[in-house]
This record gives structure tokens, C-alpha cells and sequence, in this order.
């Protein structure tokens, strides 16, 4: 049955309904309303919500739960995850799971409370030190950002590592119906590596991202970078829309793809054959989507400066000329902004 809710409230309850027992975070807009739901919810499910005194003790406070075997999810907004980073990498080098929501905002610095996408360089470069890489959900309604809070839980634990779900803020404030399903499951195994007593019957076990012997930090690397070619493999999500004839193709993801989609359907009334890609997830960034394009010229369309142009053109490896429609600082782009530069690209309706 679907209920009409609140796109930060949905995802905090379908964080609930995955098994979430643990959350930590601190407020700030435009995700409030994700902690506030958890703090009445959570503790009924059997889970503990702690707001910490800062985004630092947060993100530190889920490294302890996830390290304890955990589900343990946080989310904040853009400045708020810049101040995570060092935490993630943390996470990430100690093959911790975890699940941390990005609900972005205009920058940099504090910016405005608006919508925005311009934290795709820090998802998915990874703002913290050292080889790592995040799995990052990018949904483009509130239903896709339930399905995705699901599925990154089950993704987190079978993969040893922190998930990234971003979306803008207009997502988490806007309102649609959802309903709440489980995700394909998945062959999740026991999490003996956890901290939760030895009973007497083993060693304990340690939680650690130190490796003082480079040599054996090397290894360690080398055992990180096989599991992320396996994820760049199997878990590359995105949707084709009239891409298989298109004289021009739009690459968007998150509330920007809906605009971007309107766009496409504009030109194609118009004559012009448009198509759209949209991102499921940003990273891996699905480079198979972009296989066999008949199209003259791609628009990449983001709430940002540009940010994602650059993986558009590793994608298509400069053999198709791309160009950039956007707004920034928490503005919202027209669908008209891309259908005139679709037109002036194309020289109109052939």
C-alpha cells in the first residue's frame, strides 16, 4: 500500500524497515526532519538514536556501532558530510558497513539551504585521504530514494564498506507516495568480524584502518582495489530513455533527470530526436550506458557547475562532444535551458 509522505521522513523509516539500530547525527537543512523522524521511530523498532554534539562525533559514533556489527546509518547535508570525510575514511579502511545519506545543499562553504548536486566531485573522488572508494545511490524520487536506503544497507554488508545515498535537497523536502518493499535480497554472510565478545571461545577480534608496515598496507590496497573492480562490474545502475535513435543525448541523475526528461519529451514533440541517460548510481559510474551512442552531442544537465562533466567525457572517451546546462548555488534549471541549447546544438527539428 502506498502512503504519501515526506521525502526525508520516507527514508528514514524505510532506514528502519531495512534494520537499522543505530543512528547518529546533527541538524542541519535541509535533512532535519531524518534524525527528528529517527528519534521518535528508532527507539520503538528496538534501535538507539543518538543526536552527537557534532557531524565529527557522529560519523565517529557509527565506526564504533558498525564495528559492533551494527546497521548504523547517519545523514547530514553538504558541509555537514564535508566535515564526516576523515570518519568515512575511516569506515572505509577498516571494511566497516555503514549507510550515510547526503541530502546536498548550494556551496561551497555553508552556502544556502537550497538544492543542489554540487557535492558529486567529493561522493564520488572521495573527500577523505588514501584509495578508497563509496557506493553512491543517487534517486530521483522519493520512491527510488526508499528502494536505495534498502538496498544500501544490504549493499554495506555485503561488501564490508560504507554507501552513499545523495540526493538534493528538493527530494528530501518534497512530497510523493511511497510504498516500502524489500530489496532483491542478497547472500549476506555472519558478520564474524565483529566486536561483540569472544565468548571465551576465540581471539578478539580487531577493528583497525593502521597498518604501520607499508608493505602489508599495500596488500591491503591491493585487496580493497579487487573488491571495488567487482563493484564497478556488477553494481552500475541507470536507465536509457530514447537513447537508441537520438541525435542528441542529455546525462543527468537525481531531480535534475526529471527536468532533463521533460526536456527530451519537449524536443521529441518538436522533431528532435533527444534521449536522456539518468544515473542510478554515481559511483560506479556506468560507462556501459553510453556503449554504441549514435548521437552528435551529449548535454550533461546538473544542479552544479559542471562537476560530472568530466566522467561524461571518460564515458564516451572524448569520441562525442559534450556540453554543460545547469544552475547553481540552489538554483533549479528550466527544461526550456536545455531544449534551447538542444536546438542550438542541433540547428532545430531536421
Amino acid at each position: 500500500m502506498k502512503v504519501l509522505m515526506k521525502g526525508n521522513e520516507a527514508i528514514a523509516k524505510a532506514a528502519i524497515e531495512a534494520g537499522c539500530t543505530f543512528f547518529a547525527g546533527y541538524p542541519i537543512t535541509p535533512q532535519n526532519e531524518i534524525p527528528e523522524y529517527m528519534s521518535k521511530e528508532l527507539p520503538k523498532a528496538g534501535g538507539v538514536f543518538i543526536q552527537s554534539e557534532s557531524e565529527i562525533s557522529a560519523i565517529n559514533m557509527i565506526y564504533g556501532a558498525a564495528g559492533a556489527g551494527a546497521r548504523a546509518m547517519t545523514s547530514s547535508s553538504s558541509p555537514g558530510i564535508a566535515l564526516k570525510q576523515e570518519g568515512i575514511t575511516y569506515i572505509a579502511g577498516a571494511e566497516l558497513p555503514a549507510v550515510i545519506v547526503n541530502m546536498m545543499r548550494g556551496g561551497p562553504g555553508l552556502g544556502s539551504i537550497q538544492p543542489s548536486q554540487a557535492d558529486y566531485n567529493m561522493s564520488t573522488r572521495g573527500g577523505g585521504n588514501g584509495d578508497y572508494r563509496l557506493i553512491v545511490y543517487a534517486p530521483a524520487s522519493i520512491q527510488e530514494a526508499v528502494d536505495m536506503v534498502q538496498e544500501a544497507f544490504d549493499a554495506a554488508d555485503y561488501y564490508r564498506m560504507p554507501v552513499l545515498v545523495v540526493a538534493d535537497g528538493m527530494i528530501g523536502q518534497m512530497m510523493e507516495p511511497v510504498e516500502f518493499r524489500k530489496p532483491e535480497p542478497r547472500n549476506l554472510a555472519e558478520k564474524t568480524w565483529a566486536t561483540v565478545g569472544t565468548g571465551g571461545v576465540r581471539k578478539p577480534n580487531i577493528v583497525n584502518s593502521l597498518y604501520l608496515d607499508s608493505t602489508i598496507l599495500e596488500q591491503h590496497n591491493l585487496r580493497l582495489e579487487a573488491k571495488y573492480n567487482e563493484i564497478e562490474e556488477k553494481e552500475a545502475k541507470y536507465e536509457n530513455y530514447m537513447v537508441e535513435d537520438a541525435d542528441i543525448v542529455m546525462v543527468s541523475y537525481g531531480t535534475t533527470s526529471r527536468i532533463a526528461r521533460s526536456a527530451v519529451n519537449q524536443l521529441r514533440k518538436e522533431g528532435i530526436k533527444a534521449g536522456l541517460i539518468r544515473l542510478k548510481t554515481l559511483w560506479p559510474y556506468p560507462v556501459k550506458a553510453f556503449e554504441n551512442l549514435k548521437a552528435s552531442h551529449i548535454i550533461c544537465a546538473e544542479m552544479s557547475m559542471g562537476q560530472m562533466v568530466d566522467d561524461v567525457k571518460l564515458a564516451v572517451e572524448c569520441k562525442i562532444p559534450v556540453h554543460f546546462v545547469g544552475r547553481a548555488g540552489g538554483m533549479v534549471p528550466d527544461p526550456m535551458q536545455i531544449v534551447n541549447k538542444a536546438k542550438e546544438l542541433t540547428g532545430g527539428a531536421k
